[in-house]
């Protein structure tokens, strides 16, 4: 197995756990059973047709449909009905920094110029995963998929994997009409209208898009660091989403905040663990050509 392919399994498993005690309903509790037995048989049948180079490539793509399924089953763990204690907690310092420090005066300074950027911005994060492993083929750094995926898995799950002990919804929801943009965009309807009808309401906490965004930025940084112009414009767009979770109150400052604390701490964990990987393989291997004849090959010889 891969390392990106061991982070899977523990997600998955860690949401099974999820499910059999978190108090969710019956059906809720089915559901991400069986939608992780199939995540379990999906992979089983990757690794026992390995040696066909289609699943080389395919054991690439399929974790990008299973970032949407990690996503959707946390959903599934919602508490029946917020308190919104966190929330209140968090609005002082994000009306500090858009009000007291006049932050969203100075993003609307120039008119609908950096809001439209910053929708986009927010819009297109679900399009990083993706984009970024076409980047990486076209660097011809395919046999760094791996590594890829394993850091930006670790920016996901991490986050992903805490939503249940963050029990929160969004600004734009607990506080509604309050500390909004003044500035009102095409792009910012389109994604009110795709988090009102495809987000989740178990956490806001951290920022899953600001994780994933610098996790990505991060992994390019350490497999490919001499393309500097494409390091700095993956760096840059992640602040650009930083600054857009917060000031479109899809999330609360401390959302990103954490989000880029688990996005830039998931690159040295990442390599941690497939240098831990390498070396299990190493011991294994060498146990293996150490290991005497059976008495079967003997008599076969």
């Amino acid at each position: 197995m891969r390392t990106s392919e061991w982070i899977i399994a523990f997600f998955f498993t860690w949401t099974s756990v999820l499910a059999l005690t978190l108090p969710i309903s019956g059906a809720m509790r089915a559901r991400a059973l069986v939608a992780n037995a199939v995540v379990l048989i999906v992979y089983i049948l990757l690794l026992r047709l390995r040696s066909r180079v289609w699943v080389d490539y395919a054991r690439d793509w399929v974790p990008q449909a299973l970032m949407i399924l990690a996503y959707k089953q946390t959903g599934w763990f919602a508490p029946a009905k917020h308190t919104n204690a966190f929330e209140h907690q968090w609005i002082v310092w994000d009306r500090l920094l858009l009000d007291t420090l006049h932050g969203r005066a100075l993003i609307e300074s120039a008119g609908a110029a950096l809001p439209t950027l910053l929708e986009l911005s927010y819009s297109f994060v679900y399009a990083v995963p993706p984009l970024t492993m076409a980047v990486l083929y076209a660097l011809g750094l395919k046999k760094c998929s791996d590594m890829l995926l394993t850091i930006y898995l670790l920016g996901l799950f991490l986050c992903y994997a805490q939503f249940p002990f963050w029990p929160s919804e969004p600004p734009r929801t607990v506080f509604a009409g309050q500390d909004l943009p003044s500035v009102r965009t095409p792009v910012r309807d389109f994604n009110l209208w795709l988090v009102g009808n495809y987000g989740i309401h178990t956490s806001v906490f951290p920022s899953a898009h600001v994780s994933g965004a610098f996790a990505a930025a991060m992994a390019l940084l350490y497999l490919a660091p001499q393309r500097r112009r494409v390091v700095v414009s993956y760096f840059a767009y992640s602040i650009l989403v930083a600054i857009a979770t917060v000031y479109g109150r899809y999330h609360y400052a401390v959302d990103a905040i954490g989000g880029f604390i688990i996005g830039t701490s998931a690159c040295p964990l990442g390599i941690a663990l497939a240098e831990l990987a390498a070396r299990v393989r190493r011991t294994a291997a060498t146990m293996a050509a150490r290991r005497p004849a059976s008495r079967a090959s003997y008599c076969a010889g």
